[in-house]
């Protein structure tokens, strides 16, 4: 770790005036701390709080250099095509591809042979572009998961805190992180189901079948509307904190009548 790195990121692990949080991180950021778990670790947030953190200060933290929490993707390639170039390099080698076909089978019409590698780069389009996409609503929806799950744990701590307010304002950190984090795997899930994944032809099953025969993994389009689960849980998670927002403050109640005794 450089030495400006860690200067940034002893800074960061210090930040008292919450104004100043978002600005620290992005510092980091610009030091060359690119991973968002340790920036998270430093500031004593959540991952999804650096993401938003990080776009305040004008950051996209999905462009940084390959790192653990970036994807690593990379497209199918399969009898010399990937699908996502079909306009250039591909072209040639789909007119040269038909042209052998040909010389080697001459008793063949070239429909067939042609069709065959439509199917194929047709198949392999739809998985290149959705398997990172796929990935990447995995991650969010594991974050989502995790975020939603350390509400219930804070929101339990309350009980045995011995430091009641410092317990509950953690509590309400971490709604807020959960909130950001719902956002987030609905980005990441709209963005996957916005991708086709195209199985109409006898040519393009057959190419995915080719596909899977490679020894790559088989692949799901998501079937859930992004929008309509995040409100939902959203409508869960406001209807909870608004529930225990009126016993907190019954709680703050029957302790101020206590003291005044």
């Amino acid at each position: 770790m450089s030495t400006q790195i860690e200067i940034a990121l002893i800074e960061l692990r210090t930040w008292s005036a919450p104004g100043r949080r978002a600005a620290l991180i992005a510092a980091a950021w610009d030091a060359g701390e690119t991973n968002v778990s340790a920036l998270a670790e430093a500031a004593r947030v959540s991952r999804p709080t650096v993401y938003a953190d990080l776009r305040s200060q004008g950051i996209d933290p999905d462009h940084r250099p390959a790192k653990e929490n970036a994807v690593p993707v990379s497209p199918v390639t399969l009898e010399g095509f990937t699908g996502l170039n079909l306009d250039g390099q591909e072209a040639n080698h789909f007119q040269k591809s038909v042209y052998r076909h040909l010389q080697e089978h001459p008793e063949q019409s070239s429909g067939e042979e042609a069709g065959r590698l439509i199917g194929l780069m047709d198949a392999l389009r739809d998985y290149n572009n959705l398997r990172p996409r796929l990935q990447e609503e995995r991650i969010a929806r594991e974050e989502r998961d995790r975020s939603l799950h350390r509400v219930e744990v804070r929101w339990e701590a309350l009980r045995t805190a011995a430091n009641w307010l410092a317990a509950h304002h953690d509590y309400v950190v971490t709604v807020a992180d959960a909130r950001i984090a719902i956002d987030m795997w609905e980005d990441r899930a709209s963005g996957a189901v916005s991708v086709p994944f195209r199985q109409e032809t006898p040519h393009q099953r057959a190419a995915y079948q080719q596909i899977l025969a490679a020894g790559h993994p088989a692949i799901e389009p998501l079937t859930v509307d992004p929008a309509a689960e995040a409100d939902r849980l959203r409508a869960n998670l406001e209807q909870a904190t608004e529930h225990r927002r009126r016993l907190a403050a019954e709680t703050l109640a029957l302790a101020g009548q206590g003291d005044g005794r």
